[in-house]
Protein backbone atom coordinates (compact mmCIF):
# COMPACT_ATOMS: atom_id res chain seq x y z
CA UNK A 1 0.00 0.00 0.00
CA UNK A 2 1.37 3.43 -0.87
CA UNK A 3 1.99 6.06 1.78
CA UNK A 4 -1.35 7.77 1.15
CA UNK A 5 -3.48 4.81 0.08
CA UNK A 6 -6.92 4.72 1.70
CA UNK A 7 -9.20 1.87 2.70
CA UNK A 8 -12.65 2.76 4.00
CA UNK A 9 -15.67 0.90 5.33
CA UNK A 10 -18.75 2.77 6.55
CA UNK A 11 -17.41 5.10 9.28
CA UNK A 12 -13.91 3.60 9.38
CA UNK A 13 -11.07 4.86 7.17
CA UNK A 14 -7.50 3.58 7.15
CA UNK A 15 -4.74 5.87 5.81
CA UNK A 16 -0.93 5.72 5.82
CA UNK A 17 1.16 8.48 7.37
CA UNK A 18 4.30 9.85 5.72
CA UNK A 19 6.58 7.34 7.44
CA UNK A 20 4.38 4.35 6.63
CA UNK A 21 2.48 4.09 9.92
CA UNK A 22 -1.23 3.32 9.81
CA UNK A 23 -3.84 5.79 11.06
CA UNK A 24 -7.51 4.79 11.29
CA UNK A 25 -10.35 7.32 11.48
CA UNK A 26 -13.49 6.19 13.32
CA UNK A 27 -16.37 8.56 12.68
CA UNK A 28 -19.72 9.07 14.38
CA UNK A 29 -21.36 8.71 10.98
CA UNK A 30 -20.31 7.50 7.51
CA UNK A 31 -19.50 9.62 4.48
CA UNK A 32 -16.71 11.87 5.80
CA UNK A 33 -13.59 12.42 3.68
CA UNK A 34 -10.47 11.34 5.58
CA UNK A 35 -8.08 11.16 2.64
CA UNK A 36 -5.97 14.23 3.56
CA UNK A 37 -2.28 13.28 3.08
CA UNK A 38 0.40 13.62 5.72
CA UNK A 39 2.55 16.53 4.45
CA UNK A 40 5.44 15.99 6.86
CA UNK A 41 8.88 14.79 5.81
CA UNK A 42 9.49 11.87 8.18
CA UNK A 43 12.13 9.13 8.16
CA UNK A 44 10.89 5.56 7.62
CA UNK A 45 9.22 4.02 10.65
CA UNK A 46 11.57 1.55 12.36
CA UNK A 47 10.56 0.57 15.94
CA UNK A 48 13.56 -0.47 18.04
CA UNK A 49 12.05 -1.92 21.22
CA UNK A 50 13.60 -5.01 22.79
CA UNK A 51 11.93 -7.70 24.91
CA UNK A 52 14.08 -8.96 27.79
CA UNK A 53 13.38 -11.36 30.64
CA UNK A 54 13.98 -10.86 34.37
CA UNK A 55 14.92 -14.35 35.53
CA UNK A 56 14.73 -13.44 39.24
CA UNK A 57 11.12 -12.25 39.11
CA UNK A 58 10.03 -14.36 36.15
CA UNK A 59 8.67 -11.40 34.18
CA UNK A 60 9.21 -9.82 30.79
CA UNK A 61 10.66 -6.29 30.57
CA UNK A 62 10.46 -4.02 27.52
CA UNK A 63 13.46 -1.81 26.75
CA UNK A 64 12.71 1.12 24.42
CA UNK A 65 15.49 3.70 24.74
CA UNK A 66 14.21 5.69 21.74
CA UNK A 67 11.22 6.80 23.85
CA UNK A 68 13.49 9.28 25.64
CA UNK A 69 12.97 11.55 22.63
CA UNK A 70 9.15 11.45 22.57
CA UNK A 71 7.14 14.66 22.75
CA UNK A 72 6.67 15.91 26.32
CA UNK A 73 4.18 18.61 27.35
CA UNK A 74 4.36 20.59 24.07
CA UNK A 75 3.83 24.34 23.94
CA UNK A 76 0.32 25.66 23.19
CA UNK A 77 -0.48 25.27 19.51
CA UNK A 78 2.08 22.48 19.01
CA UNK A 79 0.08 19.49 20.21
CA UNK A 80 0.78 16.44 18.00
CA UNK A 81 -2.72 15.07 18.65
CA UNK A 82 -4.68 18.11 17.49
CA UNK A 83 -5.83 18.17 13.85
CA UNK A 84 -3.44 19.55 11.24
CA UNK A 85 -4.13 23.09 10.10
CA UNK A 86 -2.07 25.65 8.21
CA UNK A 87 1.58 25.15 9.10
CA UNK A 88 0.81 23.00 12.14
CA UNK A 89 1.32 19.48 10.84
CA UNK A 90 0.42 16.92 13.49
CA UNK A 91 0.03 13.15 13.71
CA UNK A 92 -3.50 13.57 12.33
CA UNK A 93 -3.49 14.91 8.74
CA UNK A 94 -7.21 15.79 8.71
CA UNK A 95 -8.35 19.26 9.76
CA UNK A 96 -10.87 17.68 12.14
CA UNK A 97 -11.74 14.21 13.40
CA UNK A 98 -14.01 12.27 15.73
CA UNK A 99 -11.83 9.36 16.93
CA UNK A 100 -8.50 8.22 15.52
CA UNK A 101 -6.10 5.39 16.30
CA UNK A 102 -2.59 5.39 14.89
CA UNK A 103 0.68 3.57 15.35
CA UNK A 104 2.72 5.26 18.06
CA UNK A 105 5.72 7.12 16.66
CA UNK A 106 7.67 6.29 19.84
CA UNK A 107 6.46 2.75 20.63
CA UNK A 108 7.31 0.42 23.48
CA UNK A 109 6.62 -2.52 21.18
CA UNK A 110 7.14 -3.46 17.54
CA UNK A 111 10.33 -4.23 15.67
CA UNK A 112 12.46 -6.91 17.38
CA UNK A 113 10.10 -7.00 20.38
CA UNK A 114 7.04 -7.85 18.28
CA UNK A 115 3.54 -6.52 18.89
CA UNK A 116 2.32 -3.01 18.22
CA UNK A 117 1.53 0.23 20.07
CA UNK A 118 -1.28 2.58 19.05
CA UNK A 119 -2.44 5.98 20.29
CA UNK A 120 -6.21 6.46 20.31
CA UNK A 121 -7.54 10.03 20.45
CA UNK A 122 -11.07 10.41 21.83
CA UNK A 123 -11.80 13.83 20.37
CA UNK A 124 -10.21 16.63 18.37
CA UNK A 125 -11.03 19.02 21.25
CA UNK A 126 -7.71 19.64 22.96
CA UNK A 127 -9.40 20.84 26.16
CA UNK A 128 -12.01 18.08 26.34
CA UNK A 129 -12.06 14.87 28.36
CA UNK A 130 -13.40 11.35 28.07
CA UNK A 131 -15.92 12.05 30.84
CA UNK A 132 -17.58 14.85 28.84
CA UNK A 133 -17.93 13.01 25.50
CA UNK A 134 -21.50 12.90 24.13
CA UNK A 135 -23.22 9.50 23.77
CA UNK A 136 -22.55 9.24 20.04
CA UNK A 137 -18.83 9.77 20.62
CA UNK A 138 -18.74 7.26 23.47
CA UNK A 139 -20.28 4.76 21.07
CA UNK A 140 -17.59 5.53 18.48
CA UNK A 141 -14.79 5.08 21.03
CA UNK A 142 -16.30 1.76 22.09
CA UNK A 143 -16.52 0.65 18.45
CA UNK A 144 -12.90 1.70 17.90
CA UNK A 145 -11.71 -0.21 20.96
CA UNK A 146 -13.58 -3.34 19.86
CA UNK A 147 -12.22 -2.99 16.30
CA UNK A 148 -8.63 -2.61 17.45
CA UNK A 149 -8.93 -5.45 19.99
CA UNK A 150 -10.16 -7.84 17.28
CA UNK A 151 -7.75 -6.64 14.60
CA UNK A 152 -4.63 -6.59 16.75
CA UNK A 153 -5.54 -9.81 18.52
CA UNK A 154 -5.59 -11.58 15.14
CA UNK A 155 -1.90 -10.82 14.55
CA UNK A 156 0.50 -13.76 14.86
CA UNK A 157 2.86 -11.73 17.08
CA UNK A 158 0.19 -10.65 19.59
CA UNK A 159 -0.97 -12.54 22.68
CA UNK A 160 -2.76 -9.80 24.62
CA UNK A 161 -4.44 -6.49 23.70
CA UNK A 162 -4.31 -3.96 26.54
CA UNK A 163 -6.44 -0.81 26.23
CA UNK A 164 -5.63 1.98 28.70
CA UNK A 165 -5.56 5.70 29.46
CA UNK A 166 -3.19 7.82 31.55
CA UNK A 167 -4.75 11.21 32.39
CA UNK A 168 -2.84 13.96 34.15
CA UNK A 169 0.76 15.04 34.62
CA UNK A 170 0.68 13.66 38.17
CA UNK A 171 0.74 10.11 36.83
CA UNK A 172 3.18 10.84 34.01
CA UNK A 173 0.96 11.60 31.01
CA UNK A 174 3.20 13.36 28.50
CA UNK A 175 0.38 14.94 26.45
CA UNK A 176 -2.70 16.72 27.84
CA UNK A 177 -4.87 16.08 24.76
CA UNK A 178 -7.63 13.50 25.59
CA UNK A 179 -6.25 10.18 24.44
CA UNK A 180 -5.52 6.63 25.47
CA UNK A 181 -3.25 3.90 24.19
CA UNK A 182 -3.43 0.31 23.04
CA UNK A 183 -0.55 -2.08 23.61
CA UNK A 184 -0.75 -5.30 21.62
CA UNK A 185 1.70 -7.41 23.61
CA UNK A 186 3.59 -10.43 22.24
CA UNK A 187 3.04 -11.98 25.70
CA UNK A 188 0.42 -11.79 28.46
CA UNK A 189 1.58 -9.09 30.93
CA UNK A 190 2.03 -10.01 34.62
CA UNK A 191 -1.16 -8.47 36.06
CA UNK A 192 -3.66 -9.98 33.59
CA UNK A 193 -1.64 -13.21 33.76
CA UNK A 194 -2.18 -13.36 37.53
CA UNK A 195 -5.85 -12.50 37.12
CA UNK A 196 -6.31 -15.28 34.57
CA UNK A 197 -4.53 -17.76 36.84
CA UNK A 198 -6.83 -16.84 39.75
CA UNK A 199 -9.89 -17.22 37.47
CA UNK A 200 -8.70 -20.63 36.26
CA UNK A 201 -8.13 -21.84 39.84
CA UNK A 202 -11.58 -20.64 40.86
CA UNK A 203 -13.26 -22.38 37.94
CA UNK A 204 -11.39 -25.61 38.68
CA UNK A 205 -12.40 -25.50 42.35
CA UNK A 206 -15.96 -24.13 42.11
CA UNK A 207 -17.04 -24.61 38.50
CA UNK A 208 -18.01 -20.95 38.13
CA UNK A 209 -16.57 -17.69 36.78
CA UNK A 210 -14.61 -15.82 39.44
CA UNK A 211 -15.60 -12.31 38.36
CA UNK A 212 -19.25 -13.35 37.87
CA UNK A 213 -19.26 -14.46 41.50
CA UNK A 214 -17.50 -11.27 42.66
CA UNK A 215 -19.94 -9.03 40.75
CA UNK A 216 -22.95 -10.92 42.15
CA UNK A 217 -21.62 -10.51 45.70
CA UNK A 218 -20.63 -6.83 45.29
CA UNK A 219 -24.03 -5.96 43.76
CA UNK A 220 -25.67 -6.44 47.17
CA UNK A 221 -22.99 -4.76 49.27
CA UNK A 222 -21.79 -1.34 50.42
CA UNK A 223 -19.17 -0.80 47.73
CA UNK A 224 -21.48 -0.25 44.73
CA UNK A 225 -20.80 3.07 42.99
CA UNK A 226 -23.24 2.94 40.05
CA UNK A 227 -24.99 0.32 37.93
CA UNK A 228 -27.09 -0.44 34.87
CA UNK A 229 -29.10 -3.49 33.87
CA UNK A 230 -26.06 -5.18 32.36
CA UNK A 231 -23.10 -3.74 34.28
CA UNK A 232 -21.87 -2.91 37.77
CA UNK A 233 -19.35 -0.31 38.97
CA UNK A 234 -17.91 -1.02 42.40
CA UNK A 235 -14.92 -0.37 44.64
CA UNK A 236 -13.08 -3.66 45.22
CA UNK A 237 -12.93 -5.00 48.77
CA UNK A 238 -9.12 -4.95 48.70
CA UNK A 239 -8.63 -1.72 46.75
CA UNK A 240 -4.97 -0.78 46.34
CA UNK A 241 -5.56 2.90 45.52
CA UNK A 242 -7.36 5.72 47.40
CA UNK A 243 -10.17 5.67 44.83
CA UNK A 244 -10.40 2.60 42.65
CA UNK A 245 -13.39 1.27 40.71
CA UNK A 246 -14.04 -1.81 38.62
CA UNK A 247 -16.71 -1.74 35.89
CA UNK A 248 -17.77 -5.22 34.83
CA UNK A 249 -20.56 -7.00 32.95
CA UNK A 250 -22.95 -8.96 35.15
CA UNK A 251 -22.82 -11.77 32.56
CA UNK A 252 -19.61 -13.48 31.52
CA UNK A 253 -18.19 -11.67 28.47
CA UNK A 254 -14.55 -12.24 27.38
CA UNK A 255 -13.76 -8.97 25.62
CA UNK A 256 -15.11 -5.83 23.96
CA UNK A 257 -15.64 -7.44 20.52
CA UNK A 258 -17.93 -10.02 22.15
CA UNK A 259 -20.42 -7.34 23.24
CA UNK A 260 -23.37 -6.44 21.04
CA UNK A 261 -23.34 -2.77 20.01
CA UNK A 262 -26.21 -1.79 22.34
CA UNK A 263 -24.57 -3.47 25.33
CA UNK A 264 -21.23 -1.90 24.47
CA UNK A 265 -22.88 1.54 24.36
CA UNK A 266 -24.42 0.84 27.78
CA UNK A 267 -20.99 -0.07 29.13
CA UNK A 268 -19.39 3.05 27.71
CA UNK A 269 -22.06 5.20 29.33
CA UNK A 270 -21.43 3.69 32.77
CA UNK A 271 -17.66 3.94 32.30
CA UNK A 272 -17.97 7.66 31.50
CA UNK A 273 -20.27 8.08 34.51
CA UNK A 274 -17.53 6.70 36.77
CA UNK A 275 -14.96 9.06 35.24
CA UNK A 276 -17.29 12.01 35.91
CA UNK A 277 -17.50 10.93 39.55
CA UNK A 278 -13.70 10.84 39.73
CA UNK A 279 -13.55 14.37 38.32
CA UNK A 280 -16.03 15.54 40.96
CA UNK A 281 -13.82 14.37 43.83
CA UNK A 282 -11.78 17.58 43.98
CA UNK A 283 -11.84 21.14 42.70
CA UNK A 284 -9.34 20.21 39.97
CA UNK A 285 -9.25 17.53 37.30
CA UNK A 286 -8.48 14.22 38.98
CA UNK A 287 -5.47 12.37 37.53
CA UNK A 288 -6.30 8.76 36.87
CA UNK A 289 -5.23 5.55 35.21
CA UNK A 290 -7.81 3.37 33.47
CA UNK A 291 -7.36 0.00 31.83
CA UNK A 292 -9.38 -2.80 30.29
CA UNK A 293 -8.68 -6.41 31.17
CA UNK A 294 -9.80 -8.66 28.33
CA UNK A 295 -9.38 -12.24 27.20
CA UNK A 296 -6.01 -13.14 25.69
CA UNK A 297 -5.82 -13.48 21.94
CA UNK A 298 -5.58 -17.28 22.15
CA UNK A 299 -4.85 -19.37 25.27
CA UNK A 300 -6.90 -18.79 28.43
CA UNK A 301 -9.95 -17.18 26.85
CA UNK A 302 -12.42 -19.49 28.62
CA UNK A 303 -11.52 -18.13 32.06
CA UNK A 304 -11.53 -14.43 31.10
CA UNK A 305 -14.22 -11.92 32.06
CA UNK A 306 -14.04 -8.39 30.64
CA UNK A 307 -13.69 -5.51 33.10
CA UNK A 308 -12.41 -1.95 33.30
CA UNK A 309 -10.38 -0.65 36.23
CA UNK A 310 -10.11 3.06 37.04
CA UNK A 311 -7.88 4.34 39.84
CA UNK A 312 -6.22 7.52 41.04
CA UNK A 313 -3.21 8.27 43.26
CA UNK A 314 -4.96 11.47 44.46
CA UNK A 315 -5.73 10.60 48.11
CA UNK A 316 -6.71 14.16 49.15
CA UNK A 317 -7.12 17.41 47.24
CA UNK A 318 -3.44 18.26 47.71
CA UNK A 319 -1.78 14.90 48.43
CA UNK A 320 -0.80 12.02 46.19
CA UNK A 321 -0.21 8.40 47.10
CA UNK A 322 3.27 7.45 45.96
CA UNK A 323 4.27 3.84 45.40
CA UNK A 324 7.21 3.57 47.78
CA UNK A 325 9.41 0.61 48.67
CA UNK A 326 6.72 -1.57 50.24
CA UNK A 327 4.72 -1.42 47.00
CA UNK A 328 7.43 -1.36 44.34
CA UNK A 329 10.01 -3.46 46.18
CA UNK A 330 7.79 -5.80 48.14
CA UNK A 331 4.54 -5.72 46.16
CA UNK A 332 2.66 -5.01 49.41
CA UNK A 333 0.10 -2.26 48.78
CA UNK A 334 -1.08 -0.06 51.65
CA UNK A 335 -4.28 1.94 51.11
CA UNK A 336 -4.93 5.09 53.19
CA UNK A 337 -8.66 5.21 52.34
CA UNK A 338 -11.23 2.66 53.51
CA UNK A 339 -12.80 1.14 50.35
CA UNK A 340 -16.32 1.46 51.79
CA UNK A 341 -15.71 5.17 52.48
CA UNK A 342 -14.40 5.67 48.94
CA UNK A 343 -17.46 3.92 47.49
CA UNK A 344 -19.85 6.03 49.55
CA UNK A 345 -18.22 9.26 48.43
CA UNK A 346 -18.18 8.28 44.75
CA UNK A 347 -21.78 7.09 44.99
CA UNK A 348 -22.89 10.45 46.38
CA UNK A 349 -21.13 12.57 43.74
Amino acid sequence: MSAHAVTASAARTSVRLADGREIIYFDDMPGLDRSAPDRRDLPPYAPAAELRYDVLQGEEVLVAAHRQNRTYQPAPGECPLCPSHGEHLSEIPADDYHVVSFENRFPSLGGPAGGRCEVLCFTSDHDGSFATLPPERLATVGRAWADRTADLGARADVEYVFVFENRGAAIGATLPHPHGQIYAFPYIPPVPRRMLAAAERHRAEHGTCLLCDVVAREATGPRVVAETDGFLAYVPEAARWPYEVYVAPRACVPDLPALEAARRDELMGLYADVLRRFDALYDHATPYMACWYQAPARAGRDAAHLCARIYTPQRTADKLKFLATSETGGGAYINDVLPETAAARLREL
